[in-house]
């Protein structure tokens, strides 16, 4: 295969012509297949071989032994990535000599095979996942290993949005795709045993069952996984990668093929930007396989939350009235945001189904497992389909909004087109359900040939310490302070970040008079242009902590340093430079309590005076440049005082200048705005001083005294975060009443 000509438009690139798949097929009703290029799916590709790996000790070996086998080039990409994960935790080295840790690995593979160019690139991520991922994970990922090691944080994407794909591509002759990223937190046996000696983070912390799915695949369905990764990297790392060009066989050896001799389509999501037009594949899939569904809809998924999907499941029941639904999913979110968001959609899903009059023929099931003294839910992290014995779906995409059209998505997909192959895909069906129920596979396929129904082989079957549970979700309620985080959590498309105050206050879009737009089309620019500038164009490099921490070293030795600083944060301001950057460096070079002071200082500072310049500005010259939807964010903006800046502070829906000025010219007191920005901005600070200095002290010299001061603060942020929380829904019922 040669080099890609124009990695930008791989986006748009359909399959070659003259390829035959069964997707063209039409079934005995004369439908299309589920299948078809360019409609539900990017590509259909032939593999030689595919393999479903579940859990994580299957997938950490296999792509062990891919990347140990490399001669040319390694490519991977993850919502996250971190060098410390161990991807045989079940020694400190194998049998082969070779470290476990990723870091280690892949410095072993570069000392070993100069020629081989390892390509990493991770999601450029939100502060709000800060402490789920590696500090610094540009200065881990790269600068501690050689140089064919090549790091890049992928932040090419629209406000909110996040890179999600899990995709590994080794040599371009073999690639593994799926819900998994090589991190910490992820691996797993199949048996999920309520503790595991080895399921323990880095800080040596254990950690919850937890189950998911890759597949691995080999010929032009890697070659097509091999294009998709380097226009990911062509745009985010702005360089052409080396050529496609399949080298060898590193094929994993312990990595049995499920199929052989198969034809897999490649399923995406990809956000508007740029003027680049949506791909919304992921949804179309699922939206064709839920159509074609006959008798059982097998389902893995972390959220189950996309009105869309809901309402196409309930239209299929009812046309199909022997159809049942099995959904495995947690028992509950992870967190108060994603209670509010992904919990109350759950609750939605479900409603819908029972007002359609088809809840009957669905259950919402979780796995358990006995931990001695009670149940141990089991973490489900998949994104897996099964309908009937026809098609098999594994990927990247949650059943949400963010996985239709706002988050980068991957998803791999087979549709049986004989015999053996439908039979694979119930024995893979079959297999899940026996590692959920504790039994064994023959158990599972013989109680559902003799019910005819996955609805009672799944409330028949339990053994070991192990069953699926029904969820309750009636304690997820539909409210204000719900509907305005699902908005911001949970979005369909992308959105602008004036849209997400507006919609957050009930505000809705209007047109803007040309005449007016135009006059003041400058000043808008001006701000919009510094916003996106420090994000996207070289600027960025100016914003990066490691270049500007010797010139922040130097301004802290001077006698004014405790005035410039403040004056920094003033400054930063008015360019709408990253006030999160300001504060991390800081902490870093004040340490925890001076640097907490002073950030607390120059933010406060700098969210007056350019609260101050929104007032001299005036509601009228705001409304101009973002339309006349100013007036409603005002009034709102004035009628919750406090508690709406607090919300917006610990949620930052836009960027800090922005939200400045906006309170400015709006009707809200300046009294109030002050103690709801510190209210607000107080987690945060506190997390980034206190809590990032001591990471650098934990990362330099991991004592188990720097560990526990880590744990009491992180503990103690999460402690204050839930209090303020807690205050807002309080305060916010206290003022509607």
């Amino acid at each position: 295969m040669g080099q890609v000509s124009d990695n930008s438009t791989v986006w748009d690139r359909p399959a070659a012509s003259g390829r035959e798949s069964p997707a063209t097929r039409p079934t005995s009703e004369s439908k299309p297949g589920i299948l078809v290029e360019a409609e539900t799916c990017w590509r259909v590709c032939a593999a030689n071989r595919a393999a479903v790996l579940i859990d994580g000790e299957s997938y950490f070996s296999a792509v062990r032994s891919a990347i140990l086998q490399a001669r040319r080039s390694v490519f991977i990409v993850g919502w996250d990535i971190d060098s410390r994960v161990r991807l045989a935790p079940d020694a400190e080295s194998t049998a082969d000599g070779v470290p476990d840790r990723l870091g280690s690995l892949l410095n072993h593979v570069a000392a070993q095979r100069p020629d081989v160019r390892i390509h990493l690139l991770l999601w450029d991520y939100s502060i709000l996942f800060a402490l789920e991922r590696e500090p610094l994970p540009a200065l881990n990922l790269g600068w501690k290993t050689p140089p064919q090691v090549n790091v890049c944080l992928d932040d090419v994407l629209p406000l909110g949005a996040s890179h999600h794909q899990k995709i590994v591509v080794v040599d371009d002759a073999v690639a593994f795709c799926g819900g998994l990223d090589l991190t910490v937190r992820r691996w797993d046996t199949s048996e999920h045993l309520a503790d595991h000696p080895h399921r323990v983070d880095p800080q040596g912390e254990p950690y919850a069952p937890f189950h998911d799915v890759q597949m691995a695949v080999d010929g032009d369905a890697a070659v097509a996984l091999a294009e998709l990764v380097r226009a990911r990297w062509a745009e985010a790392a702005c360089e052409t990668p080396i050529p496609v060009e399949p080298t060898g066989d590193p094929w994993p050896a312990a990595a049995t093929p499920d199929f052989t001799d198969i034809r897999l389509g490649i399923a995406r999501t990809v956000p508007a930007l740029y003027g680049r037009s949506e791909i919304r594949e992921v949804e179309a899939l699922y939206l064709r396989a839920i159509d074609a569904a006959e008798r059982f809809l097998y389902v893995e998924n972390q959220y189950l939350a996309t009105d869309r999907v809901a309402a196409a499941l309930a239209r299929r029941l009812r046309e199909r009235p022997e159809l049942e639904a099995l959904l495995v999913s947690p028992k509950e979110p992870h967190g108060w945001v994603e209670a509010k968001s992904m919990g109350i959609g759950r609750a939605r899903f479900r409603r819908r189904l029972e007002e359609a009059g088809v809840g009957d023929r669905v259950r919402f099931l979780y796995p358990t497992v006995d931990g001695g003294s009670g149940e141990v839910p089991v973490m489900v992290h998949a994104k897996l389909m099964v309908v009937d014995d026809v098609f098999l779906r594994i990927g990247s995409a949650n059943l949400n909004n963010r996985s239709m059209g706002l988050d980068t998505e991957c998803d791999l997909a087979i549709e049986a087109a004989n015999d053996r192959q439908r039979g694979t895909i119930a024995a893979i069906r079959n297999r899940l359900l026996a590692e959920h129920l504790g039994t064994s596979m023959d158990a599972v396929r013989e109680t559902l040939a003799a019910s005819g129904s996955l609805l009672a082989t799944a409330e028949r079957h339990s053994g070991n310490g192990r069953t699926l549970k029904p969820i309750q979700d009636d304690h997820h309620q539909v409210d204000e302070l719900s509907l305005a985080v699902r908005g911001i959590a949970d979005p369909e498309r992308p959105i602008e970040a004036e849209q997400v105050v507006g919609e957050m206050f009930g505000a809705e879009p209007t047109r803007r008079p040309l005449g007016r737009l135009a006059k003041l089309s400058l000043l808008a620019a001006l701000f919009i242009g510094l916003v996106v500038a420090w994000r996207y164009s070289p600027l960025a490099d100016l914003a990066d902590p490691a270049r500007l921490q010797p010139w922040f070293h130097d301004l802290s030795s001077g006698d004014w340093a405790y005035v410039l600083v403040p004056l920094v944060y003033v400054a930063g301001g008015l360019v709408a430079f990253p006030i999160t950057v300001l504060i991390a460096l800081t902490a870093v070079t004040f340490g925890p309590w001076s640097g907490f002071a002073l950030a607390s200082v120059g933010a406060l500072l700098s969210a007056t005076v350019t609260y101050q310049l929104g007032a001299l500005a005036g509601r009228g010259l705001l409304r101009d440049v973002i339309g006349r939807r100013i007036n409603r964010i005002s009034r709102a903006l004035g009628r919750r005082g406090i508690v709406s800046v607090v919300t917006v502070r610990i949620v930052p829906v836009a960027p800090f200048t922005f939200i400045n000025l906006v309170a400015g010219a709006s009707h809200i007191d300046f009294r109030d705005y002050l103690l709801g920005t510190v209210l607000g901005m107080l987690p945060g600070v506190v997390m980034m001083t206190v809590l990032g200095d001591r990471l650098r002290g934990v990362w330099e010299s991991p004592t188990s005294g720097n560990l526990a001061l880590v744990a009491a603060v992180v503990g103690g942020w999460v402690l204050l975060s839930l209090a303020l929380q807690a205050a807002i829904t309080g305060l916010d019922r206290r003022n509607d009443g």
